[in-house]
This record gives C-alpha cells, sequence and structure tokens, in this order.
C-alpha cells in the first residue's frame, strides 16, 4: 500500500512538472523566437567629402639636380586638395540577417537583431583636385624658377563594403501570420578608395541606422519580407597617398555620408 501511494505521488509530481514545462513552452506571440532571413535589392550611398591639403616633397632643382633644400628651400609644399563630381553609389545589394524576437504580449514584440551585407558595392567615381601654389625662394637662389608649383587632378573611384548593422526591432503583430517592424541601432561600412594615380586605401566608417519592414507568413515556419533602411554615417579623416614622384600624402580630408537599402527576401521563424 506504500508503495501504491509513491507511485501515485511521483506520479502526480511528474503531471505538475510536465504540465509547467508545457506551459512555459507556450509562446506569449506567435512571432516570439529566433529567426534568419536572406534578403535581396538595391542599395545607394551618398557621399560626402571635405577639403584639405596635400604635402608634396619640393624635389631636385630642374638645373643642378641638386635636393633643393641645398639651396634653402623648404623640404615640402603644401597644397589645397579638394574633391568635386563624386557620384553616388548605385548597387545591386544582398543582406544575411539573424535575431531573436521577446514576447511582450500576444501584439508586442522586441527584437535584438544584426545583419551583414557580403561583398562590395559596384564602384563610382570623382575628381581630386590640387590647386597652384607657390614656395618661398631664397634670395639669390639661382637654380630656375621651382617656385610655382602647378595643380592637377585626378579620377578616384571608392566604393562600399563590409557593411553591418545591429539593431533593436519593435514589432506589432497585426496576427499570427502579418507583422509589421521597426529597426534602430548601430552600422558601420568600409569605404575603399583608388585610382591610376592613387593608392589603394580604405576608410572605416560608423553611425546609426533605422528602417522600416513587414514579414508575412508563406507556410508554418517560412515567411516573405520586405524592409527599407537607412544609414547615416558619422565623419572620418581621409588620409591616402598618391603614387607620384613627390610622394604627395593627403591631410585634414574628411569623409561621411549615408546610404539607403531597399530588401525583399524570405526568412525562418523557428
Amino acid at each position: 500500500m506504500k508503495t501504491v501511494k509513491i507511485s501515485a505521488l511521483a506520479l502526480a509530481m511528474m503531471g505538475v512538472f510536465a504540465a509547467s514545462a508545457n506551459a512555459q513552452s507556450v509562446k506569449v506571440n506567435a512571432w516570439e523566437g529566433a529567426y534568419g532571413q536572406v534578403g535581396v535589392g538595391y542599395g545607394m550611398f551618398v557621399p560626402k567629402i571635405g577639403s584639405g591639403s596635400a604635402v608634396s616633397s619640393t624635389g631636385n632643382s630642374p638645373l643642378t639636380g641638386a635636393p633643393l633644400t641645398a639651396y634653402g628651400y623648404p623640404a615640402t609644399v603644401t597644397q589645397s586638395a579638394s574633391a568635386s563630381n563624386v557620384n553616388n553609389v548605385n548597387t545591386a545589394t544582398a543582406s544575411l540577417s539573424a535575431g531573436y524576437n521577446f514576447g511582450i504580449n500576444e501584439t508586442w514584440i522586441l527584437g535584438l537583431g544584426a545583419s551583414y551585407y557580403p561583398g562590395a558595392s559596384s564602384g563610382a567615381t570623382g575628381q581630386l583636385s590640387l590647386a597652384p601654389t607657390t614656395i618661398s625662394s631664397p634670395a639669390g637662389a639661382l637654380v630656375g624658377s621651382p617656385a610655382n608649383v602647378p595643380g592637377g587632378s585626378t579620377t578616384a573611384t571608392y566604393n562600399v563594403k563590409n557593411l553591418y548593422s545591429i539593431t533593436i526591432t519593435p514589432g506589432y503583430a497585426i496576427d499570427k501570420e502579418r507583422l509589421a517592424y521597426a529597426k534602430l541601432g548601430y552600422t558601420g561600412a568600409t569605404i575603399g578608395l583608388s585610382g591610376p594615380t592613387l593608392a589603394y586605401q580604405s576608410t572605416n566608417l560608423t553611425g546609426w541606422t533605422l528602417g522600416l519592414g513587414y514579414k508575412q507568413m508563406v507556410t508554418e515556419h517560412l515567411y516573405a519580407f520586405g524592409e527599407v533602411n537607412y544609414g547615416s554615417y558619422g565623419t572620418k579623416n581621409l588620409t591616402a597617398t598618391l603614387t607620384n614622384s613627390a610622394g604627395t600624402t593627403l591631410q585634414g580630408m574628411t569623409v561621411s555620408g549615408n546610404g539607403t537599402d531597399i530588401l525583399v527576401g524570405v526568412g525562418y521563424r523557428f
């Protein structure tokens, strides 16, 4: 009899634990849980490049071939540098995303997600210009007229790559099959710069991003989605070296910008 009572008690306890575990596994919101998705679409980046200076070696005398510093000239010359006619990047794009949604109630969720855009964008071009200037000539110098330093311009090409974002995603569950959501968070990207007379340089930009999206269940776990994202990137100093005989380096120029992308894709709701 005692054995029967103990067995009955054990079965009752097992039933309570099973019911509790089952209750905990029930989602507060149908969109609660982990997800992963793949998107493709169109992206645009609008750059903003500030003016700066270019520092070059004064080199040698055109008459004697000796360094100009031997005649009292400075070792370097500084010219104003600027960018003009810089085109926007317009490119096809793709993204990989994953995240987790926490159910607040049957209607609202709060998610945490991360996205990465593999590969690099198509390239866009602009003109990099150096203004003419002069350098001081020492009194009595008989080495020609190196005081006049000509200006010039070169074409530069840039692209955007290694784009990523980390966002919080509040969402409104219209029902078990439809979800509208927003995104707000941190973003980063790399700007690659090169040209015929410009050694390849890269600059990492960071900033903030926001977006809006919609998800629609297609099967029990698969869904389709569409979203639009905007990113604003803060100012960074741009450093670059021209592949000319004077070893010209750019200083003080800044780069920033903003980007927008429109994506459609499919995802899996766990």
